[in-house]
């Protein structure tokens, strides 16, 4: 079992800061995920650094 981290992104409608959980297996995909504040749809596409870190890049989901 992989641990989740727990990052926080800003919702590309709304602009509200929210916290989400993205498991490190993840990386190099992209999913859907309905913002917390406002519902809807935001992009997700999740990448690792060359350090290890997770890289998260959000987007409306028509962009």
């Amino acid at each position: 079992m992989h641990q989740l981290e727990e990052k926080s992104v800003s919702c590309p409608y709304c602009g509200e800061v929210i916290e989400v959980l993205i498991d490190p297996e993840d990386t190099d995909q992209e999913y859907i995920e309905d913002c917390q504040v406002c519902c809807r749809p935001i992009s997700f596409n999740i990448s690792m650094q060359g350090n290890g870190e997770l890289e998260i890049y959000v987007r409306a989901e028509n962009e």
